[in-house]
């Protein structure tokens, strides 16, 4: 079932997440229904915050982002044809996930958030994450990540940390977008996926 993603200036962006004790069948449906509404919105991440659970859970598939180096394939080095390999295959569940270590290069890539529609700013992390979780089936991983793999990571975990990309962001960055934050927190934005504004 495709669900309404929560937009920003909702309370339960910014809610402590629960620790998932078991994969019970309504957190399979859960799973489920995050990585269709994900699909629907055209986004490589869903967190669970965004549908409005705040639980530590959130669906990767990267997927696309090795598509738009198809083109360019011949152009690639060695090292980008690997991780684009990689990224055709780097679809996951996450389930109490927690970064163990974060190291490498800073670099900026512009991101975007499906609770932020209409939003891209260039946003700097670490080049490399080592993560511990749960996967579907509540079976144990470890696992490191380079490149845009561990970036998508970063982002999806900082949602159940209650943190937002554009919180990265410096405070001049902050200002000049404060009108368009405030305006897709009244749902005045067009997107094309369903979402959901938060009502005080």
């Amino acid at each position: 079932m495709i669900l309404p993603v929560v937009a920003y200036g909702h309370p339960v962006l910014r809610q402590e997440t629960e620790e998932i004790e078991e994969v019970t069948p309504e957190i399979k449906q859960l799973i489920a229904d995050m990585k269709e509404t994900m699909y629907n919105a055209n986004g490589v991440g869903l967190a669970a915050p965004q549908i409005g659970k705040a639980l530590r859970l959130f669906v990767i598939d990267a997927s696309p982002a090795s598509e738009d180096d198809e083109d360019e394939e011949e152009e690639l080095t060695p090292e980008e044809k690997e991780e684009n390999e990689f990224l055709k295959t780097f679809q996951r569940v996450f389930i109490n996930p927690i970064i163990e270590d974060e190291k490498g290069d800073e670099w900026g890539f512009h991101e975007g958030c499906l609770s932020i529609p209409g939003i891209r700013e260039e946003v700097f992390r670490q080049e490399e994450v080592f993560i511990t979780y749960y996967d579907e089936n509540f079976e144990y991983k470890e696992e490191r990540l380079t490149g845009f793999a561990a970036r998508v990571v970063q982002h999806e975990y900082d949602h159940i940390e209650g943190v937002l990309f554009t919180d990265h962001l410096n405070s001049f960055k902050k200002r000049l977008l404060k009108r368009k934050m405030t305006d897709i927190s009244k749902g005045i934005v067009p997107v094309k996926y369903k979402m959901t504004f938060y009502k005080k």
